[in-house]
């Protein structure tokens, strides 16, 4: 079968997972669940592609293209999981067939368990919908917005308020993906989201990382969204595949919130002489203020995600993260 998930990368033994790793930094490939299959794929080119038959040479090979790849999106616990789960069991392999198979096999199984968790988050979320309800929605989540199409698909009538999500923008996109799917939708300026919520029956965001503290790590803004929601009692759910939980914060270990750069929101040029600009991409929201999560497992709260972590994540996966 095909994964193919991203054609802008050349064919190339050595090139696939740092043109991916590119391609992410720049943000052409954006959105934590397409991060995430995109790198698990460029590795099963990788591995495809390799025509040496010293297995520790491609062994050298696909770890150098987990690195570029985890390097290129710190913060994206999806894409760290994602080149875990593809490479799990590389060590053990005793020959380059095998460990090409192995590669292959582990890349194709993500993906597609991946894509399917969207469409499976969509039929579980759309079950907190009711027909009337308008949502709010921040930045540009696939499973967010599955929810609310498959509320659609079931013929409740749901208005959409989406943030613009600077600086990139996002919320053109979610407008966009909403008309392509027939549902009106109004997009608002980030900072209108307090004046907007007495409209609001129920937030709707997805997420980057899930710590295992119930805590999300998001698109920057979130967290003020969901204090906007606490305040007028508005229910705030997360819509979150479990491979964005997190295996690295069961250990301690700190989210790091990236910055990027200043060009993205103004040209320094322009600025007075001492005026310094900061670009964080994400931030924190703690579980407190998170109503429930949902996964294609389940609706669950945010306090129970050290169980899935260890549930469908598995230990192993606390392991490795120990090694990193």
């Amino acid at each position: 079968m095909s994964c193919r998930v991203f054609s802008g990368h050349q064919d190339g033994e050595a090139l696939g997972a740092i043109e991916i790793a590119d391609s992410i930094k720049s943000m052409e490939i954006r959105g934590a669940g397409l991060i995430a299959r995109s790198a698990a794929d460029a590795l099963r080119q990788q591995a495809e592609d390799y025509r040496g038959e010293d297995v520790e040479e491609l062994r050298k090979r696909l770890e150098e293209g987990r690195r570029s790849l985890i390097d290129s999106r710190p913060t994206a616990i999806s894409l760290w999981n994602a080149v875990q789960a593809t490479l799990r069991g590389a060590s053990r392999a005793r020959d380059v067939e095998e460990l090409r198979s192995l590669v292959i096999s582990n890349a194709e199984r993500f993906i597609e368990r991946s894509g399917k968790a969207v469409e499976t988050i969509g039929r579980i979320g759309s079950h907190r919908l009711r027909s009337g309800m308008t949502v709010l929605t921040h930045c540009n989540s696939k499973a967010a917005l599955g929810v609310i199409k498959a509320a659609h698909a079931d013929g409740k009538e749901i208005n959409v308020y989406a943030t613009e999500s600077r600086p990139w923008r996002q919320g053109l996109l979610t407008v966009r993906d909403l008309s392509e799917a027939g549902i009106g939708s109004t997009l608002i300026i980030d900072s209108a989201v307090r004046w907007i919520m007495k409209e609001v029956d129920v937030v709707l965001v997805g997420a980057d990382t899930i710590c295992s503290n119930g805590a999300l790590i998001n698109k920057i803004g979130t967290s003020q969204v969901a204090l906007a929601a606490d305040e007028a009692r508005v229910p705030f759910i997360v819509c979150a595949e479990t491979y964005k939980f997190s295996p690295k914060t069961v250990l301690g270990e700190m989210v790091e919130i990236e910055e990027r750069d200043a060009n993205e929101i103004v040209d320094p040029r322009q600025l007075p002489a001492g005026v310094k600009v900061r670009n964080p991409v994400f931030d924190s929201t703690p579980a407190e203020h998170i109503d429930s999560i949902v996964t294609e497992i389940g609706l669950i709260s945010p306090y129970a995600a050290y169980e899935v972590i260890v549930k469908e994540l598995g230990q192993e996966s606390i392991f490795e993260a120990n090694e990193e």
